[in-house]
């Protein structure tokens, strides 16, 4: 990136940086209540042995609020009812940061369930629950989410995702969609056209933290996030972008996206310290049993191979040399680094490498997709030599994207080489699906293939042991009905130290 880009997105980023060191002052006084200040639900995330991260945004019934800022006091209990409660303080909501509120929380007791809730503006928010990571995991529950268009499908997966309890929700991006599609019919409707700066990222979140079922899943379970395109714009990478603006207008959007990320999710604000370099790449852990690493794979990488300078797009490519330059990168340079010192230093039984877009190569009737790790193929070959080190025990990939299930061996070497690693694709929580002639026959074209589907909406349901993951892909019956249900497509089992899914129905 040139210096002249650098000091776009630097200035771009100036008022998210400005906005938190405001949030530290002094409390402004309050303005006459609104109807619902807490419409927008709670939220908690990142998990950690001592504490967590604690999210709320106030508004004025799902609309921005109009007014200074604002104090909201926040308690944690041990209880629901709010008899032993071991933490309380205050924030400001501030109107720079649309008046969110993040808390950073650390010294509790690890490994045990806490209740939290917020005041503000005289209104008390929902009860939300939460939970530090313990120290040492007999087992562990995650439900795998990705793709959740607001107009294509209810959330109602979310609700059998809450019914399972699960111990986290990992989220992999495309949590809300920038775009609408005209040739889909929906079940409802954005109330404003795309966004391309803050005011209309705001907007379309607030839209999104309308759904019942979201918010709930919000609120009865911590969340890991990261994000991948449609955050900001379709298949952008790095500040190539679909229609091939100047890098330093598109960083403007790209910030103003960013901003309202951050401010209607559960992220700890010590990643987004440094202005114009908001960071989510993170290693998280549940006991000594999983190791979460998370993945950046939008902000850092390489525009698509074979595109015009400065363009993005994700293509079936086939004889392009871009696909394969060695140079090339997902990750940039310095999340690489990180990842291979953090997997070097590995020690939980099973790593789950949660992430954006395929990994293992899939071939299509017309070539590989260059939006996908195909499109950086020697990317792809540091990553898997990374996740190959002897300090990695079992390495799984969690991936989305593509909204479609699918169960992947992942090789290194020659085609009929044995797995070191598995890959669990989840479909779009509620979307569209590709057209079958995309794939055409994947399976057929692809043995390290092991399971496909590309007409389901739903989640992943892992269900970790020391001895193995119990993956569960769950669809649901139709995403257009808002009182669908989820139930079991195919089950397949993980073994310790024995890469590969074995399939149990």
């Amino acid at each position: 990136m040139s210096l002249l880009t650098r000091r776009a997105v630097m200035a771009a980023s100036t008022g998210l940086f400005l906005a938190r060191a405001t949030a530290t002052q002094g409390l402004e006084i309050r303005r006459a209540a609104p109807a619902e200040p807490f419409a927008m639900g709670v939220a908690s995330g990142d998990p950690s042995t001592d504490g967590f991260v604690l999210w709320t945004r106030l508004s004025a019934g799902g609309a921005s609020l109009d007014a200074p800022a604002v104090p909201v006091a926040y308690e944690v209990a041990e209880d629901e009812a709010f008899h032993r409660i071991v933490r309380h303080g205050r924030r400001a909501a501030t109107p720079t940061l649309g008046h969110s509120v993040h808390v950073e929380l650390s010294g509790l007791r690890p490994g045990r369930p806490y209740w939290y809730r917020f005041h503000a503006l005289g209104a008390v928010s929902p009860v939300g629950r939460t939970a530090t990571a313990p120290e040492h995991a007999e087992r562990a529950r995650i439900a795998v989410s990705s793709c959740q268009h607001f107009e294509l499908g209810w959330f109602s997966a979310y609700r059998d995702m809450v019914a399972a309890q699960p111990d986290l929700i990992v989220q992999l991006g495309d949590y809300i969609y920038e775009n609408s599609y005209a040739q889909f019919p929906k079940v409802r409707r954005f109330d404003a056209p795309e966004p391309t700066d803050l005011d209309g990222y705001r907007r379309r979140h607030a839209t999104y933290k309308s759904d019942h079922d979201l918010r709930e899943a919000h609120r009865l379970a911590p969340w890991i996030v990261t994000w991948d395109d449609h955050e900001v714009e379709n298949d952008y990478a790095d500040l190539a972008n679909l229609k091939g603006l100047d890098p330093q207008v598109f960083a403007r959007r790209r910030a103003a996206a960013y901003q309202a990320y951050f401010e209607h999710l559960p992220v700890r604000p010590s990643l987004w310290a440094r202005p114009g370099e908001p960071r989510l790449y993170r290693r998280l852990a549940w006991g000594d049993l999983l190791s979460l690493p998370v993945l950046d794979g939008r902000q850092y990488r390489s525009p698509q191979a074979c595109n015009p300078p400065g363009q993005s797009g994700n293509r079936a490519r086939r004889d392009c040399p871009g696909l394969s330059a060695p140079g090339r990168t997902m990750l940039g340079a310095a999340q690489e680094a990180w990842l291979d010192r953090t997997l070097k230093a590995e020690r939980g039984r099973w790593t789950l490498l949660a992430q954006q877009t395929v990994v293992a190569p899939i071939e299509t009737p017309d070539g590989v997709m260059s939006d996908q790790w195909d499109g950086y193929a020697a990317a792809r070959d540091r990553l898997m030599r990374s996740m190959t080190r002897p300090s990695v025990r079992n390495a799984v990939v969690l991936s989305g994207d593509i909204h479609a299930y699918m169960v992947n061996d992942l090789r290194i070497g020659r085609a009929d080489a044995a797995p070191v690693a598995t890959e669990l694709v989840t479909t779009c929580l509620a979307a569209s699906h590709a057209p079958p002639a995309r794939y055409g026959d994947v399976r057929a074209r692809n043995d390290h293939v092991r399971f496909a589907d590309i007409e389901r909406s739903g989640y992943t349901l892992i269900e970790a042991t020391s001895r193995k993951l119990d993956i569960d892909l769950r669809a649901v019956s139709d995403q257009a009905d808002p009182k669908g249900v989820a139930q079991s497509l195919a089950r397949c089992v993980i073994e310790d130290q024995r890469p590969g899914a074995q399939f149990t129905v």
